[in-house]
């Protein structure tokens, strides 16, 4: 009988957007973590492509759902990165967007029951927050020194791997 092999987690394909004010910050949210005293995980508003939808429509869908703004979705820029994060239990293949906004007002209303339960805050962070924010975790953890090949408005490469 040949020995058990693990099997691969399934793939989770999602769309990620990098919303950015006038002031050159971007808007993330933090997941609770398991262990209230490990602290949490900020990363981009955006979620899972379902089943029939463009990773460009799913991150329209998802920014519109998790902040209240909604956009069509040509108006999204990129993609500009690509990110895969294999854990336990999924392999996450995100696809990032962005989008400027000389300022919005995030209306959670949209939140799934689930967001409801896990993602505790919103901010707006600016690269030198990110960069000296040591003691939080980003996903990617490489935001603070990306982030500003982005923020230039204008991007014509193909998507840059952002790492974990």
């Amino acid at each position: 009988m040949p020995p058990d092999v693990p099997s691969a987690p399934p793939v989770r394909r999602s769309a990620r957007v990098l919303l950015i004010d006038a002031a050159d910050r971007v808007l993330l949210f933090r997941v609770i973590a398991d262990d209230p005293h490990a602290g949490g995980v900020w990363f981009a508003p955006g979620g899972g492509v379902e089943l029939g939808e463009t990773v460009r429509t799913a991150a329209a869908r998802e920014l519109a759902e998790e902040t209240g703004l909604a956009v069509a979705d040509d108006q999204l820029t990129g993609p500009v990165w690509v990110r895969r994060h294999v854990g336990a239990n999924v392999d996450s293949r995100e696809t990032y967007f962005t989008l400027r906004v000389d300022r919005h007002e995030v209306d959670t209303s949209g939140f799934t029951e689930l967001e409801v339960r896990v993602l505790d805050r919103h901010r707006w962070w600016s690269v030198p927050e990110l960069a000296e924010a040591t003691d939080q975790v980003f996903a990617p953890r490489r935001i603070a020194s990306m982030l500003p090949t982005v923020l230039t408005g204008s991007w014509s490469g193909p998507p840059l791997e952002v790492g974990v």
